[in-house]
């Protein structure tokens, strides 16, 4: 009879945090997908931006205008840097979650390999069982048909 493996708990729990990392790792990359999308958007934008400035001042622009296009492509960069900042950041975070995943993953495989070697020694020691279970059985017949 296969006893139950007694690191059960452990491997179940060790198997739901993975679980929880690796969900938490598909978030992280969902953000860092987005934050790079952010930065592109603003880049597109600010080169776009950037060709109107310079095609409205071949044609002349007032001080006021000239102006405002300045401060709004400023606005425009410092927007780039934040992006470019928050990119770098959620790049780290994915990085972290998945280093956490992998020593997550490293433990559920640790406890695998025990519970599989549990089944082993388990299913071994049923076939030694069975085994003389069968040859007392077999010596029985053995004796009583020379008693016959």
């Amino acid at each position: 009879m296969t006893r139950a493996f007694p690191l059960q708990s452990l491997l179940d729990l060790s198997q739901l945090r993975l679980d929880e990392a690796g969900r938490k790792l598909g978030e992280l990359i969902a953000g860092e997908l987005e934050a790079s999308q952010r930065h592109g958007l603003l880049v597109t934008y600010r080169e776009e931006y950037q060709v109107r400035f310079l095609a409205a001042a071949q044609g002349g622009l007032s001080p006021g205008e000239w102006q405002n296009y300045t401060g709004f492509l400023a606005k425009l960069d410092e927007a780039i840097a934040q992006a470019d900042s928050a990119m770098t950041h959620t790049k780290q975070q994915t990085a972290a979650g998945q280093q956490e995943w992998m020593a997550k993953r490293g433990r559920v495989k640790a406890f695998d390999t025990l519970s599989d070697r549990h089944l082993s020694r388990q299913a071994y020691q049923d076939q030694r069982q069975e085994q003389k279970a069968s040859d007392e059985h077999a010596a029985r017949r053995h004796e009583e048909k020379e008693k016959d």
